[in-house]
């Protein structure tokens, strides 16, 4: 995809921010780009990270997110603030890079598993079958095995109940709170004997089970493995919200002791390094970082120089008006008010919204944005929250009504001198 395209498909899920799309486009594009060259050049060319400066709510985290959905990279996001500087309690800033092998496993492995479904559906059909015939006594008398695959296998069976073997795995040891989890079974591995136990499932559930153990036999795990580690080195994705929280300089004492740590923690990981992970060594070379933050009371400029050097690429995200909560209420697949008509829908009330009302609706977002807190396009959902309140409450049981939201019904819901939403904000 070109950049243009690239920005095109964010527009359809993010209102605005045309630079940090503008940005994260030409990362992506990038990534390609590499991609063609000879293996000498690409050695040479690293990503272009990227800090997005901006406040809560403004689609800091759905850009990036949306970018790798559209390439199926690996993709994480990680809060700055649950680690913390080696020596102190909390997680190490490696496990980032762990965490997004982890997601390369699962997205390689859902690939794998789509390949192999009809084999692994057909095996694990001959399998209920077989083990209809020797359990059930429901059959009817002299159906035969080629019968019942094919009843099976045409979920006319699905409410049957039937007993089969399943793999009893360990439940996973916490080894501190918030912390990393250890499981016995892993550690030993083939040593010990695979532990199985009983259950009775109807044949739908049996199905899906048996096919996921077909699927993972048909499967190679050590190229699964391979192709993940090469996927998250390469087309990695890698992003780190609230760094504004771990800027500027560390106090003696207290929660922020160790932030200049973790930055000076996260400068490796960044600049590249080899992080071994269960699978093996990762390099962290061409990761794609994207950090965020609002940057209200620190500065881009209070991190520590070194890891500055290794975000070339600012964007400031603006913040919304009016025009861009209309949008965002009208025109995305998503919208809140779509998600309302059809959740209300269900006790058989008809929603709908008139171009004043939503017009009302954005012009309260924006006013609350401007004299409380600013938290973007989040304010929306307080605001219809509380104008469908009594509407979700006051039901009747079989009675269909129509409700229409127009402007004078907002501002009903809404008095003008206060308009006051401390009740739907945390």
């Amino acid at each position: 995809m070109t950049p243009k395209q690239i920005v095109n498909e964010l527009d359809r899920y993010i209102v605005g921010q045309f630079n940090a799309k503008k940005a994260v486009a030409i990362a992506l594009r990038n990534r390609y780009r590499r991609s063609k060259l000879p293996l000498a050049d690409r050695e040479e060319i690293t990503p272009k990270n990227i800090i997005m400066k901006g406040p809560t709510g403004v689609g800091k985290t759905e850009i990036a997110r949306r970018l790798a959905k559209l390439v199926k990279a690996p993709f994480l996001k990680v809060e700055a603030t649950k680690y913390t500087e080696v020596g102190y309690v909390g997680r190490d800033v490696e496990s980032m890079v762990r965490d997004l092998v982890e997601v390369s496993i699962r997205l390689v492995k859902d690939e794998r598993y789509k390949e192999v479904e009809s084999r692994a559906f057909d095996r694990a059909v001959e399998r209920v079958a077989d083990l209809l015939l020797k359990q059930s006594k429901e059959l009817p008398e002299g159906l035969t095995r080629v019968a019942v695959i094919d009843e099976v296998s045409k979920h006319n069976l699905d409410q049957m109940q039937v007993e089969i073997s399943v793999a009893d795995i360990p439940k996973p040891v916490e080894l501190q709170a918030g912390g990393g989890e250890i499981n016995i079974g892993n550690i030993f591995g083939d040593m010990l004997p695979k532990r199985t136990k009983k259950r009775v499932v109807t044949v739908e559930e049996a199905l899906r089970i048996l096919a996921a153990e077909e699927s993972e036999k048909l499967i190679d795990l050590d190229s699964v493995e391979s192709e993940a580690l090469k996927r998250a080195e390469n087309d990695g994705v890698i992003f780190i919200d609230e760094m504004d929280k771990i800027a500027g300089k560390s106090s003696q004492n207290g929660p922020d002791v160790s932030r200049e740590g973790v930055q000076r923690d996260i400068l490796p990981i960044v600049e590249g390094c080899t992080v071994s992970t269960k699978y093996g060594n990762i390099k962290t070379d061409y990761i794609l970082f994207i950090a965020s933050g609002a940057f209200h009371v620190s500065k881009v400029s209070d991190l520590i120089p070194e890891l500055q050097g290794r975000f070339p690429v600012l964007v400031e995200l603006d913040s919304l008006g009016v025009d861009d909560f209309i949008k965002i209420l009208t025109e995305p697949e998503n919208a809140i008010t779509q998600q309302y008509k059809k959740l209300l829908a269900v006790d058989n009330i008809d929603l709908s919204f008139t171009d004043d009302g939503i017009a009302e609706i954005a012009n309260v977002a924006y006013d609350q944005n401007n004299t409380l807190e600013d938290i973007g396009a989040r304010r929306l959902q307080s605001i219809m929250e509380h104008i469908v309140e009594d509407i979700s409450y006051d039901i009747d049981e079989g009675e269909t009504k129509k409700v229409v939201i127009d402007r004078q019904y907002v501002l009903n819901n809404f008095r003008t001198e206060s308009r006051n939403l401390k009740k739907y904000v945390l």
